[in-house]
């Protein structure tokens, strides 16, 4: 989706700046510089969709339905719709901003906010030609797991009070017979988004730059040493470590190879590529200004101790 402006943001950092490629500040550049515009121009497009249309779809009626008896469904789809549309850590937040736009049940965005750094249709090829069949599922088995589970918690928790940005209410009028009440409708969306971004656009930049830092440093030495064979601090050690950092699946594959291979159990790689994909401390910057840091501790609480609870379980059963 955003290949154009990964080759116009290298064209930008390596010809035009001249950094050289392949090294550390060169690649920590390139990588702040179209992240951030990812992020910022996702932002802006969701939730200006979700704020145009919602005043247009009777989307209180589809919030009452995910709440009630049929709330599971709500986490169902939302862990689908991640596998459909999957983001980093990071780029996933402005659509999880847009579900609570929307007024879709906070436990159900959680949802999706977990499966969609999980859940990569192309990691699912990609661990079938490294591992096997069952290894890929199992991974993308655990992922949606894990991310159904921690929206029934935290939607269980009744934390909507810990959410920071205040949700603007929209009437549902149709103005599709007024031309001047259309392009209102659209200007309203428009500035509203712009709004957002406004409140939360030096989180992101903050978060993004943090994430840039530490990009590419991933310690599988490190790993190798203390979480290797089948030591059963293992997985903890694992998860501890890839939380802090920030990745996408794709670029830490390669890295889970090596660690197999170096003698790390199955279930500890994965349940590190999982800390790292499905948490890392960009996301937590630009999260605090969505939520409170408090709901923020609850949700990577929860998920890390699904990540590790999901490592210990594939070490045991698949070595």
């Amino acid at each position: 989706m955003f290949e154009w402006w990964n080759n116009l943001s290298a064209i930008l950092v390596f010809d035009i700046l001249g950094l050289v490629k392949g090294t550390k500040l060169g690649d920590a550049v390139h990588f702040f510089i179209f992240d951030t515009i990812k992020i910022f121009i996702l932002l802006i497009v969701i939730v200006y969709l979700i704020t145009f249309l919602r005043s247009y779809f009777p989307l209180e009626k589809i919030r009452v339905y995910l709440s009630g008896k049929n709330k599971i469904i709500g986490h169902i789809l939302a862990s689908i719709f991640g596998i459909i549309t999957p983001f980093c850590s990071c780029s996933a937040i402005p659509l999880f901003l847009g579900f609570l736009q929307a007024r879709i049940p906070l436990g159900v965005a959680f949802s999706y906010l977990v499966s969609a750094p999980l859940s990569d249709p192309v990691v699912f090829a990609l661990l079938i030609s490294m591992f096997s069949w069952k290894i890929a599922v199992l991974y993308v088995a655990f992922g949606v797991i894990i991310s159904i589970v921690v929206g029934l918690i935290i939607g269980a928790m009744n934390m909507e009070k810990e959410v920071l940005i205040e949700v603007k209410p929209l009437d549902n009028i149709s103005y599709t017979e007024d031309g001047t009440l259309f392009k209102h409708r659209i200007k309203e969306s428009w500035d509203y988004s712009l709004d957002i971004l406004k409140k939360i656009y030096l989180y992101i930049i903050i978060g993004v730059g943090v994430g840039a830092f530490i990009h590419g440093f991933i310690p599988e030495d490190f790993i190798s040493k203390y979480a290797g064979g089948d030591v059963w601090y293992a997985p903890i050690v694992a998860v501890i470590v890839g939380i802090p950092m920030y990745s996408n699946e794709l670029g830490i594959l390669p890295i889970i190879e090596v660690l197999t291979q170096k003698g790390v159990l199955i279930g500890t790689a994965l349940s590190f590529m999982m800390a790292i994909v499905a948490l890392s401390l960009p996301e937590a910057m630009i999260l605090k200004r969505v939520i409170s840091i408090k709901l923020i501790g609850i949700f990577f609480g929860v998920v890390g101790l699904a990540i590790l609870l999901t490592g210990y379980t594939l070490n045991y059963f698949v070595g």
